[in-house]
């Protein structure tokens, strides 16, 4: 049996410790310590407005690198043996409806059970879905050189569409916010069914500050997923550990440097996930496996890293839980009464609190090694 990618879970951790407790503390810090330096320290927990890329833009890119990163790993089996059989397709379909549903659920657009507020296409899980369903299929029937041409070639895609292809106001190589071609398919396809769309008056309203794009956006979806496939088949494969980590970091390095390069016509934006971010971020992520696997797989320093497996190794069921439940009012329960004491930290003994209490759930699920996947 293939012994377990220890960094993998590790970095899946980090990534959803960072999501799920670390930036909302960042965030009660900063309303208590008025400092300069803690100003630095939030910007690099808030997503950039439009153009640019901040530390805390990675972590849905990094989520989304390491779905594929695990497909060589959980489908290699199936690809060996010529994928033949349903089971190996149901599953892929299974996990997407699934991925869909919880991201409507996380969004709130099924729990409110407001019919106003059904949207279709709106959170990470789903781009997940999207992105792993056919980078999973392309990884089954072709080799990493076609999948490498196969991510190049939908990059190119991208771009081209979002430089000369117009209708009406949109496209044509415009890149702002309300203008661009991805924003104008989804304004058309979406419609009513687009995050924060009201019908008011019978015209469909997107709320303005609302300017992420999910349809031709997931062309660099399947993309970024497909760049993770890549770094798992070289993990898995037969070579040195040494050469394994050069490999990632020196592909880490160029992806970033092309990127940016790139970004220079091609703007690196998060919003509507262009080529030249996709590069951008698939390169962090590249690093970043790198390091990880060279400090937990190569040099087995992991016994100090539990704390980063509890989350890691039941990504989904945190960063559902924690976007569904509001632990607040078990928390100011516990803490009733130490607010005229604590003042303005009050908030933040109660953010505490929350972690603390999804840890414990998570925990719970590590010790008896129940791990909930779709």
């Amino acid at each position: 049996m293939m012994k377990r990618l220890e960094s993998l879970d590790a970095l899946r951790g980090f990534d959803l410790f960072c999501l799920v407790a670390l930036s909302e503390l960042i965030e009660e810090l900063s309303e208590v310590i008025d400092k300069p330096w803690m100003y630095t320290v939030m910007a690099c927990f808030t997503h950039k407005t439009w153009e640019g890329f901040s530390p805390w833009d990675l972590v849905m890119p990094l989520f989304m690198f390491m779905a594929g990163v695990a497909i060589p790993f959980a489908l290699g089996a199936s690809k060996e043996q010529g994928a033949k059989g349903k089971a190996v397709y149901w599953r892929l379909i299974r996990r997407v409806i699934l991925l869909w549903i919880f991201g409507m659920m996380v969004q709130g657009n099924l729990l409110a059970l407001d019919p106003n507020r059904i949207y279709l296409f709106t959170n990470t899980l789903q781009a997940i879905a999207v992105g792993y369903f056919f980078s999973a299929l392309i990884y089954l029937h072709t080799g990493w050189k076609t999948q490498t041409g196969i991510a190049v070639a939908l990059l190119l895609v991208f771009w081209a569409a979002m430089e000369f292809v117009s209708f009406g106001s949109y496209g044509g190589g415009d890149y702002t916010p309300h203008g661009n071609l991805a924003e104008g398919i989804d304004m058309t396809v979406l419609g009513r069914f687009r995050d924060t769309a009201q019908v008011v008056d019978g015209q469909v309203v997107v709320r303005e500050s609302y300017t992420y794009t999910w349809l031709l956006s997931s062309i660099n979806f399947v993309v970024t997923v497909l760049t993770g496939v890549l770094a798992g088949e070289a993990l898995k494969g037969p070579m040195k550990q040494g050469r394994k980590v050069m490999l990632l970091l020196i592909a880490g390095i160029a992806m970033v440097t092309l990127g940016w390069t790139w970004g220079i016509v091609h703007p690196v934006i998060k919003h509507i996930w262009t080529g030249s971010m996709v590069l951008v971020s698939s390169g962090y992520c590249f690093l970043l496996m790198g390091l990880f696997y060279w400090w937990i797989d190569c040099k087995g320093h992991n016994k100090h890293l539990t704390f980063l497996k509890v989350y890691g190794m039941n990504s989904i069921t945190a960063y559902v839980v924690s976007h569904v439940i509001d632990f607040k009012s078990i928390s100011r329960s516990l803490f009733f009464g130490l607010k005229q004491y604590v003042g303005d930290y009050y908030d933040l003994l109660i953010h505490f609190s929350n972690i603390a209490i999804l840890f414990i759930i998570l925990y719970i699920l590590y010790r008896n090694r129940i791990f909930l996947r779709v």
